[in-house]
């Protein structure tokens, strides 16, 4: 009597709802905890009326692509406007690592994996992941009371009982559309750069042509928030302020680096900073965009206030050299060298693109009492921060065709030389 083994439809998968629902509830908590801690160390703890964990929820729902809408209301004697569209890229990034990690997880030790089970193991994760952002969103609402200040307007307002309040609520239906493309790419992308993840069998042969340039990518994404992470940590023990250092690093840290990546390869941001806002950035981009005027963010302007600046050429030259590198090292070896420096250059392109589609900021606040204010002076504000995008990513092109081949170079140069080695010592 031989021993019969599930198999087919009817076989017990090791990756079913129970396993969907972990890697949903793990991916939104570690959000959770990064935005709260960061909320938290920005002093966002103090706000009115409990807003502060409707506030982080909010947070978690921006940084998995959602959209917040903002609104005012101070009477029929007053106006107010208010926006926000910015994602908190840290907790982003959180999500995206412990979801795509725990969705591999289950598929590990395998070499292939069928269309239809991929499918349905995606499918479960992102129907919970819909069900979780509806919840979320509907729990992402609260108002707050705005201060009028002292002097005129507050008189005003005592005189004639204004209480001007500006609230957040989510749309949600752009929301669960965002947030389930989202939840896509972060699953696609976990496929395509993790090294043992089991593709389709008519996927494979994609395997040694995008995946090593995908890998090469996500390292150099990550070797920037390493690098933005030890300065972070210096300049909180030395220079003051570690609550505001630290509420950077966790909520806006790949917003800092990944923009000065792309401005150490020559791209340009446009970009202005009015009123009491403040860039959640370094002192020398906020003095270089509080002007009168848009202004143009980008090596020549920065390198006017400060010269170091120049430093983050020689710092992409080296990290894109070792991603060149390592996409060569995990690609066959006879592969020519201006086919890697095509592959890494459409790469870079592309992550440059991403990098300039989810790194745009936007905020502006205004009130006015009768007039007075005009929706403009102390009691309002905006800043905004806006790449050109095309010239960032022909820049990115350039970049990645020169490094791509001589990371080829390199890693050949280093291969024939380790053979050499070889051979002498036998």
């Amino acid at each position: 009597m031989s021993a019969r083994h599930p198999s087919g439809p009817a076989a017990v998968a090791p990756h079913g709802w129970v396993q969907a629902l972990g890697t949903v509830l793990a991916g939104l908590l570690a959000m959770g905890a990064v935005a709260a801690l960061g909320l938290w160390a920005a002093g966002a703890a103090d706000l009115p009326e409990g807003a502060f964990p409707r506030v982080v929820t909010a947070t978690v729902v921006t940084a998995a692509g959602g959209a917040v809408d903002f609104s005012g209301h101070a009477g029929g004697l007053a106006g107010t406007r208010a926006g926000l569209t910015v994602m908190p890229l840290s907790v982003t990034l959180t999500g995206a690592l412990v979801i795509g990690w725990a969705f591999l997880r289950p598929l590990r030790h395998r070499a292939v994996a069928g269309t239809a089970e991929l499918a349905g193991w995606a499918g479960r994760i992102a129907a919970l992941w819909l069900l979780a952002l509806l919840a979320l969103a509907f729990a992402a609402r609260q108002t707050f009371e705005v201060s009028l200040g002292e002097g005129v307007l507050d008189d005003l307002g005592d005189l004639f009982g204004l209480s001007p309040r500006v609230g957040f609520t989510t749309d949600v239906p752009l929301t669960l559309l965002l947030g389930l493309l989202w939840l896509a790419g972060v699953l696609a992308l976990a496929l395509l750069v993790a090294p043992g993840a089991p593709l389709p069998g008519r996927l494979l042969r994609f395997q040694a042509t995008v995946r090593p340039a995908a890998y090469a990518m996500v390292a150099l994404l990550l070797a920037c928030v390493a690098v933005g992470v030890v300065i972070g940590l210096v300049v909180a023990a030395t220079r003051g302020h570690p609550a505001r250092t630290f509420a950077v690093l966790l909520l806006g840290l790949p917003n800092v680096v990944w923009l000065a990546f792309t401005l150490g390869l020559g791209a340009t941001w446009d970009g202005r900073v009015e009123g009491p806002f403040g860039l959640p950035m370094p002192r020398l981009l906020d003095e270089v965009l509080r002007t009168p005027d848009v202004s143009a963010l980008n090596l020549r302007t920065l390198a006017e206030h400060d010269g170091r600046v120049w430093w983050l050429v020689a710092v992409d030259a080296v990290l894109l050299l070792t991603a060149a590198a390592v996409q060569a090292a995990r690609s066959p070896a006879r592969r020519p060298a201006w086919r890697h420096a095509v592959r890494l250059a459409v790469a870079l392109a592309l992550t440059v693109l991403t990098v300039c589609l989810v790194g745009r900021v936007s905020a502006y606040y205004g009130l006015s009492v009768l007039g007075i204010g005009d929706l403009g002076g102390a009691l309002s504000g905006e800043l905004f921060l806006r790449p050109r995008v095309w010239t960032a990513s022909g820049l990115a092109l350039l970049w990645g065709l020169v490094a791509g081949f001589l990371g080829a170079l390199l890693v050949r140069w280093a291969r024939r030389r380790h053979g050499r080695g070889r051979m002498t010592e036998r």
